[in-house]
């Protein structure tokens, strides 16, 4: 973990001094023009580093899918995304996503995941996930909506060990739809996302297994300068049994911030509450996440 968050860093450094003022195709900043709808020019690199953590003292497993308070869990995620344009009308792009996950039960403490102990019966930690990826612009003339695919493949051997869950054992065949909006001035910007996921592999490996998870969102963006942003948003997720005898569902509201520090570099932060749901958590996230496009 130590040497990915190096190897990312340096990366961002390297590039920091770097003008990105001629593959901008307008006046506005990175974090206005290249939201997820948008392609990247041949050439163009787009490295991610996203970090999640989400903690829960209530859930809905109680009698009857009632609201019970419950021990401390926390889920940590680690992602790296990398992307580059290869077709030189920016119709096409390439990556790589990358996944690490940290995980402590039991009533630990929520910054316990940082700690990376593997305590036997509380905690678990590891590179969870690779997946290739493309995103692609289907529609002709709508530069503002495109498709990003990725087949994740599982790194894990066992999806719970001594009773501490780290991340799905099996495959996912991921599609994202994002497409954006920008209004008259400027100052406000439209994003949605339909995330399309469909788990598979054998029954007794997953939980989620089996199953069609959909997950749709929308996010509303403010931008009081063309470096700064200030967004609300509303997710739903649903999970639908197709074969594994498990369902699922969650809504989460929240909001956040993004700032553009160089022409290279932008940081964002975020939060979310998950206000409803079914044999779900009701916890809390956390984000922070920076972003290198050059």
């Amino acid at each position: 973990m130590k040497k990915l968050i190096a190897i990312f860093v340096f990366t961002a450094i390297a590039f920091t001094g770097y003008s990105q003022e001629e593959d901008q195709e307008n006046q506005g900043s990175v974090i206005q023009t290249y939201t997820p709808s948008k392609l990247l020019k041949q050439g163009q690199w787009d490295i991610k580093w996203f970090n999640n953590l989400y903690t829960e003292t209530k859930d809905l497993f109680g009698p009857n899918g009632s609201e019970q308070d419950i021990p401390r869990n926390t889920f940590f995620t680690s992602t790296v995304d990398i992307f580059t344009g290869v077709s030189p009308n920016s119709k096409f792009n390439i990556g790589l996503l990358l996944e690490f996950r940290s995980n402590v039960i039991g009533g630990r403490d929520a910054l316990d995941v940082f700690k990376f102990d593997g305590e036997a019966n509380s905690a678990r930690s590891g590179f969870t996930s690779f997946a290739p990826a493309i995103k692609f612009n289907p529609l002709k003339g709508v530069s503002n909506f495109t498709v990003q695919t990725a087949f994740h493949i599982p790194l894990v051997d066992n999806e719970v060990e001594n009773g501490v869950f780290l991340d799905q054992k099996g495959f996912i065949f991921q599609n994202r739809f994002f497409y954006d909006y920008s209004f008259a001035g400027g100052d406000w910007q439209l994003f949605s996302e339909l995330n399309t996921e469909y788990n598979f592999g054998k029954k007794e490996d997953s939980f989620a297994n089996n199953s069609l998870r959909l997950t749709p969102g929308v996010f509303l963006s403010y931008f009081p300068s063309s470096k700064f942003t200030i967004l609300g948003l509303v997710q739903h997720s649903q999970l639908i049994d197709t074969g594994n005898d498990f369902s699922q569902d969650f809504t989460a509201l929240g909001g956040g911030v993004k700032y553009q520090l160089t022409d290279v570099l932008n940081v964002e932060t975020l939060y979310t509450s998950f206000i409803r749901g079914t044999d779900t958590g009701l916890g809390k996230t956390f984000n922070i996440g920076l972003r290198a496009l050059f």
